[in-house]
């Protein structure tokens, strides 16, 4: 496959990659970390993916980020990089041309990536959640087909779900999916897609029970659909307060044919394949944030060790050095709570509780990192020449999308009460 010939090279250039092979096995190495206790020891293999991902961030992606934030242009140039180093579609299996790694290995190379930029960050992981529903619920020949020309070449897929009228209250959703002979004709409008005008092709999740009063894990079906299919019409690029050079767009469907053999599993499952990709993807969002509360940090305190008020460097005052400090225990607080998710999705334990921990916590630091910037910054932190007001933008998303910070706590809560009530 070219990813591998791609990696190998990547060792010739003296980045320190490993064969394909190899870095599956890392994957195992991390599950047998401890061999059941915990390590906070990172394997080599890891310290190599952590190194190649910061080393592109900070000399590719931090330069590049501010213009890329001004213009709202998609930031392709830096993907196909990351494409070109190994760093995106890691999580792809071995048998479709992937490197097989597991969710926790994603986490470092996301958490770095985020710190470059989370708009690219997030154009890079809209990937893995578009990926994920036919990673745990595709058949050989739909991981073949859909997974595997993501190794060939650097093209972009997206996650298909959000509608105008059903953010969080995903069982609200009315796209319809009506089964025609060996066909679907699917019709309907979905909002607020990440590479929406970029995706080679989209995981959709349609209504396909008429009946209202039908429960949501039996209403809706998953199905893979080409960007290029007849009836399907990407609507304009969003201008969002953040993330600017992230692709998000409303997708329409006007009868859209799609095969049977497009479906994932089967009628009725989809809202489980749905909800189950997130207890996969929110570890690495929630790693994305942590990247951006890390950037946060180090902009602050180098600033507020040049920065000079009443003749001493403003990291001498208490009142600065106290707020650098809970941005300190927050950003190594947020990162041990995604790598734990990410542990236990790794294992094979069912996570919902971790992830949403994770990605709630996570995002709540990010913003409040983002702003505490800003304060040390003072009236050069509200400026655009500085960095720290493109982080506090940046940041918002965190609380929204892939499930608001409430919708967490509302996950958490079910999941804390639930212990009590078996």
């Amino acid at each position: 496959m070219l990813l591998t010939k791609v990696l190998r090279s990547g060792v010739q250039a003296g980045l320190r990659f490993q064969s394909t092979s190899a870095q599956a096995s890392a994957k195992v190495a991390t599950s047998k970390t401890g061999h059941g206790g915990f390590s906070f020891e990172l394997t080599d293999q890891q310290k190599e993916f952590r190194e190649l991902a910061r080393k592109f961030a900070r000399e590719e992606i931090v330069p590049a980020a501010p213009g890329y934030d001004k213009s709202g242009e998609y930031p392709f140039p830096l993907i196909k990089r990351a494409w070109e180093l190994g760093l995106m579609n890691g999580h792809i299996p071995e048998d479709c041309g992937g490197m097989g790694l597991g969710i926790f290995d994603a986490c470092l190379i996301t958490e770095e990536l985020a710190y470059g930029c989370t708009g690219v960050q997030t154009a890079i992981e809209a990937n893995s959640l578009g990926q994920m529903p036919v990673i745990i619920a595709g058949n050989d020949a739909q991981k073949n087909k859909y997974l595997g020309r993501m190794t060939e070449e650097p093209i972009m897929c997206a996650y298909c779900v959000t509608e105008p009228g059903a953010g969080s209250d995903v069982a609200g959703i009315m796209t319809r999916a009506v089964r025609k002979g060996d066909d679907y004709v699917i019709n309907g409008q979905k909002m607020w897609i990440t590479n929406g005008g970029k995706a080679n092709w989209y995981f959709l999740l349609a209504r396909t029970e008429p009946d209202p009063k039908c429960p949501a894990n039996k209403a809706f079906t998953g199905f893979i659909v080409e960007a290029d299919t007849p009836g399907l019409q990407p609507g304009r690029k969003e201008l969002n307060m953040g993330q600017r050079c992230s692709d998000t767009r409303g997708i329409t469907f006007e009868d859209v044919v799609v095969p049977k053999e497009n479906v994932l599993i089967g009628e009725g499952a989809g809202f489980k394949i749905a909800m189950g990709a997130f207890d996969k993807t929110r570890p690495p969002v929630a790693a994305g944030a942590t990247g951006l509360a890390q950037r946060a940090l180090d902009e602050a305190t180098k600033y507020a060790l040049e920065r000079k008020t009443f003749g001493r460097l403003i990291a001498e005052h208490q009142a600065v050095s106290f707020i650098l400090a809970e941005m300190a225990m927050k950003v190594e607080l947020a990162r041990m709570a995604y790598q734990r998710s990410a542990w236990e999705v790794d294992l094979g334990h069912r996570n919902t509780y971790y992830a949403s921990i994770a990605k709630a916590f996570a995002g709540d630091i990010a913003n409040q990192c983002a702003s505490d910037a800003v304060q040390i910054f003072g009236g050069n932190g509200f400026n655009s020449e500085y960095p720290v007001e493109k982080l506090m933008r940046d940041a918002k998303i965190y609380q929204i999308y892939e499930g608001t910070a409430q919708i967490q706590r509302l996950i958490i809560s079910r999941e804390h009460f639930g212990k009590y009530k078996q």
